[in-house]
């Protein structure tokens, strides 16, 4: 990633996860340098959609998707499950035969268990927010997605 891309998905991320959802968190954790990064970008360069993939042993043992959002003004096309399915087809790929664990904001839970995901933990809070922590079998990949 270029430091011009880069900073369009810090400021993306700031935007969404800080500033629209009012909760001041500490976003650089140190796993961006190793994790693999997904987005859609307009014509100007700016940060439509975005997720990160982490491997196994960053953030749980399985490998995982977080940071996913969705710009405000895309919201509601299927821009975000578009994403989605991105990360499950190249997490699938570079983890083949591997569970997905996500740790998912609980609103979205209908969401991610239409993609293939089941709670296996939660809803706790997370930086003040109710998450579930959330599992994808292996073999979900020929069923969902």
């Amino acid at each position: 990633m270029t430091c011009s891309e880069l900073y369009s998905v810090l400021a993306a991320r700031v935007e969404v996860f800080v500033v629209e959802q009012d909760c001041p968190y500490q976003d650089i954790d140190g796993l961006d340098d190793r994790a693999i990064h997904v987005s859609a970008r307009d014509e100007a360069g700016g940060v439509l959609a975005y997720a990160r993939i982490l491997p196994p042993g960053l953030r749980f043992a399985e490998p995982s998707i977080g940071r996913v959002l969705t710009a405000m003004p895309v919201r509601g096309t299927g821009m975000g499950r578009e994403l989605m399915r991105r990360c499950l087809a190249e997490s699938a790929r570079r983890f083949s035969g591997q569970a997905l664990r996500i740790s998912a904001q609980q609103y979205l839970n209908r969401f991610y268990t239409e993609l293939g995901f089941e709670a296996v933990r939660g809803p706790y809070s997370e930086d003040g927010i109710p998450h579930l922590e959330m599992v994808r079998a292996a073999d979900s990949e020929q069923r969902k997605g």
